[in-house]
C-alpha cells in the first residue's frame, strides 16, 4: 500500500518508507514477527498495551524461527490512510482504531489498471516492494509467490473469442514477473511463483462471474480449453531468456492470435 499524499499523519511522517512497515504491520507483521523473532512488533505492543496477549519465554522459544518459508499472495496495491491516532470514517474500508482506511483512488485517479474485482488494481511495482521489504525485515527467508493473478469479468456480452484471447492477463503476468525479477536481482531469495489460477474456478462471493484461469472451463461439458495465457505461460516456462518478460509487441500478439485455440 502507498500513503495518500493528502494525509500526512504521525505514522506517515516518522520515516520516508513507513508506508511499507505500516502495511506489513497491519497485514503481515502481526503474524510474521512472532514466527521469526518470537515477539509481536514493538508498535503493536505499544499501541495495544495490555490488550495484547504476552508470550511466555517457552512460547517465544518455540515460535522463534519456526517458519520454513514465507508465502506471498499478491494481486495488486491500494493507497492507505492510517487511523492509528483516530477512528477511521464509518464508511471507510476499516472503520476501527489502529487500522487503515484503504482506497484505490487518489484525486480521482486509480492507483493502477482496473480488473474484474474493484479493489484489485494492476500495480506491478507493489510486488517488488513487498518482496524487497520482506527480504530486509525477515533476513531474506525463502519466499514463494503462492498466488498472483488477473481477474477478468464474465458477463452476457463476453464472447468465447474474448475469453480465450486474454491479452490483459498475459500483460499482467509479464509485468508482475518483471517486477519480481528486479527484486530477485537485488538478492531476494524467491524460490517459486504460482499463478492463480490454472482453471477458471468458483471465486467466493463472485462465483463464476470472475475469471482468473489460464484454462476456460465449459460448465456444461466440463471441457478445459487453454486460453492464450496458457500458451504464453508454457512458452515462458520453457524459455531461458529474460526477453520473454518484456512487454508484448504487436508482432507477439499476432503470433499468439494465430495459434490460439478457438
Amino acid at each position: 500500500m502507498n500513503p495518500t499524499k493528502s494525509l500526512r499523519s504521525h505514522i506517515n511522517i516518522r520515516g520516508k518508507h513507513n508506508y511499507i512497515p505500516f502495511f506489513a504491520f497491519l497485514m503481515a507483521r502481526r503474524l510474521l514477527n512472532p514466527l521469526v523473532f518470537g515477539e509481536y512488533p514493538a508498535e503493536m505492543r505499544s499501541i495495544l498495551g495490555n490488550q495484547l496477549p504476552r508470550f511466555s519465554p517457552k512460547e517465544k522459544s518455540l515460535l522463534r524461527g519456526s517458519l520454513d518459508f514465507i508465502g506471498i499472495n499478491n494481486y495488486g496495491a491500494l493507497y492507505a490512510k492510517d487511523c492509528f491516532l483516530s477512528t477511521c470514517p464509518l464508511n471507510s474500508s476499516r472503520p476501527i482504531r489502529g487500522f487503515a482506511e484503504t482506497t484505490g483512488m487518489r484525486d480521482g485517479i486509480p492507483i493502477g489498471g482496473q480488473t474484474g474485482i474493484p479493489r484489485f488494481f494492476v500495480v506491478p511495482e507493489g510486488m517488488e516492494k513487498i518482496v524487497d521489504y520482506i527480504k530486509i525485515k525477515y533476513h531474506n527467508m525463502p519466499m514463494y509467490i503462492t498466488e498472483n493473478g488477473y481477474s477478468s469479468p464474465l458477463n452476457q456480452s463476453t464472447t468465447m473469442h474474448d475469453t480465450l484471447h486474454d491479452f490483459k492477463r498475459i500483460e499482467y503476468h509479464k509485468a508482475y514477473l518483471a517486477a519480481l525479477l528486479k527484486a530477485i536481482r537485488k538478492g531476494a531469495d524467491v524460490r517459486g511463483y504460482m499463478i492463480w489460477s490454472l482453471f477458471d474456478s468458483f471465486e467466493w462471493n463472485s462465483g463464476y462471474n470472475i475469471s482468473f484461469g489460464l484454462y476456460y472451463v465449459d460448465r456444461n461439458t466440463l471441457e478445459r480449453i487453454p486460453k492464450l495465457s496458457a500458451q504464453w505461460f508454457s512458452d515462458f516456462l520453457k524459455s531461458t531468456s529474460d526477453s520473454n518478460i518484456k512487454d508484448l509487441s504487436e508482432k507477439n500478439r499476432s503470433n499468439y492470435v494465430t495459434t490460439a485455440v478457438v
